[in-house]
């Protein structure tokens, strides 16, 4: 995105902002470690009240028997990222499906769905497609290749996953790379499998709270972080771009 579009975007969003007073986003997050961090952020000062819902209370035990909302009486849902894995439902089983079917209810009525990795998942399962395991798993900052005229930047991107969702039937691929499709749109969903919120604050406390997935695929912790301290001010326009992109084109506000 140029100077001049980021500066149009910019006023539509003042105007925006003083028209649509109270709208709500519901954010899905599915335990104290996947917020939706710079993605939030941006959405709050787009004037957005955010409303968290807490999957896992306890991020090692999965199970949750929580009841989801209603989504389809908010402006906007937002699906984080989760250590859990769709290819192997099982720890979750006793959420997952009902997650699915709230982001499927949330689709037909209508409201905008953005979901990011693990979200992207959910909402590539709740439209008909499916979800799984890679050869090997994508660490870092990575580019990836825009498709069918998309408006996303190559990136860099932050991944980390080990799974990887397929574009569902009607969809339209956004974006790939070697590891699989990147972001798909249908209506106004939207799921990426990279992580746009991610932040230096972010990532830290993610290496704070286990490391070994990365040493044991040769990545330095220590260097991931410095590089994501040194793309932060960057990431964070891309991400600016995403969710104005994403509200604007996708959502239709």
């Amino acid at each position: 995105m140029n100077g001049s579009q980021r500066a149009f975007l910019t006023r539509l969003s003042a105007v925006w902002q003083r028209y649509s007073p109270g709208v709500r986003a519901l954010v899905i997050e599915h335990d104290e470690h996947g917020p939706a961090e710079s993605v939030g952020a941006h959405l709050e000062e787009r004037g957005f009240e955010l409303e968290v819902f807490l999957v896992l209370e306890d991020p090692d035990n999965p199970v949750s028997h929580k009841p989801f909302p209603d989504a389809a009486g908010y402006d906007a849902l937002v699906v984080t990222g989760s250590p859990w894995s769709l290819a192997d439902p099982a720890p979750i089983g006793s959420w997952i499906h009902r997650e699915v079917d709230m982001v499927r209810a949330a689709h037909d009525a209508g409201t905008p769905v953005l979901g990011m990795c693990f979200g992207g998942q959910v909402i590539s399962r709740a439209l008909g497609g499916s979800v799984t395991r890679v050869e090997r798993p994508e660490f870092g900052w990575c580019q990836i290749e825009p498709t069918n005229g998309s408006p996303l930047p190559a990136g860099p991107w932050f991944q980390w996953h080990f799974d990887v969702f397929t574009v569902p039937d009607g969809a339209v691929e956004l974006a790939r790379n070697d590891f699989g499709p990147q972001a798909f749109r249908l209506g106004r969903s939207l799921g990426t499998q990279f992580h746009p919120e991610v932040t230096p604050r972010l990532i830290s406390d993610w290496l704070d709270h286990g490391t070994e997935e990365l040493a044991a695929n040769g990545v330095s912790p220590q260097a991931m972080l410095a590089e994501t301290v040194e793309r932060a001010d960057a990431a964070r326009g891309r991400t600016a771009d995403l969710v104005d992109w994403f509200l604007a084109e996708v959502a239709g506000f």
